[in-house]
């Protein structure tokens, strides 16, 4: 992977039945025009993850980020951040979710912006998932007032100078990342374009992190998250 013009970073947690799939899938759209490689950060999964992203690393151009243990989202995007070398980092969820599609509207956009931002019109989540990211959406424009529709979309171009300047600071939000990410960089003064995205259904499995017993318990941590991003930022 020499001197990539673009990096894809991919945060992976008991993907095993989809990963493959989604890593080729973006290397086979992206790869026709840009010289990109992978940043996988893998996050302690529990099945044979592990072993397919080794395999894929003998093939295709990609670093891995293994773990033992989990860390969580919020801090394996971080340490990818962390590992960025390219230019351009573009972030993507490894559900599957995510049209690799949609990314040259992304790249043709990159200079227009520091950050461009996914917005998912068509959203592929269940209802529950919908409504509490609404009502949380109405608390955190209250406070943030971020021109964008769609804060917690994990599609995401960004320019290496920005994620490498917020990559640590981020983390009150442990489940949130890309709500305190726009937050953050909306506080710093950076700029915002916002595209409008494809959302699909998962490939396989189901959602590593919003079960929806879950979900009344991270809301308030994350409303208490507000204020204390507001606060770091406020100068």
């Amino acid at each position: 992977m020499a001197n990539p013009d673009l990096e894809v970073l991919l945060p992976v947690h008991n993907e095993a039945e989809s990963i493959e799939g989604t890593v080729r899938e973006i290397y086979g759209e992206l790869s026709r025009k840009v010289n990109l490689g992978f940043i996988i950060c893998e996050d302690g999964s529990r099945d044979n993850t592990q072993e397919i992203l080794r395999r894929l690393a003998k093939e295709l151009p990609m670093r891995l980020n293994l773990s033992e243990g989990r860390k969580g989202y919020s801090r394996a995007v971080c340490e990818g951040m962390q590992m960025l070398e390219s230019d351009y980092l573009l972030c993507l969820d490894s559900d599957g979710q995510c049209d690799p599609k949609d990314f040259w509207v992304f790249w043709d956009a990159r200079k227009q912006a520091d950050v461009v931002l996914g917005w998912r019109t068509d959203r592929a989540d269940t209802f529950t998932r919908r409504s509490f990211s609404r009502l949380f959406y109405l608390i955190y424009q209250m406070v943030f007032r971020t021109p964008v529709h769609d804060p917690s979309c994990p599609y995401v171009l960004i320019r290496k100078e920005v994620a490498l300047h917020l990559c640590g600071e981020l983390g009150a939000m442990k489940q949130g990342f890309w709500w305190e990410f726009v937050a953050r960089v909306h506080r710093r003064g950076y700029t915002i374009k916002e595209l409008p995205v494809h959302h699909r259904l998962r490939t396989a499995g189901g959602t590593q992190g919003y079960h929806w017993r879950k979900m009344p318990g991270i809301f308030v941590k994350h409303v208490a998250a507000i204020f204390q991003i507001w606060a770091e930022t406020r100068k």
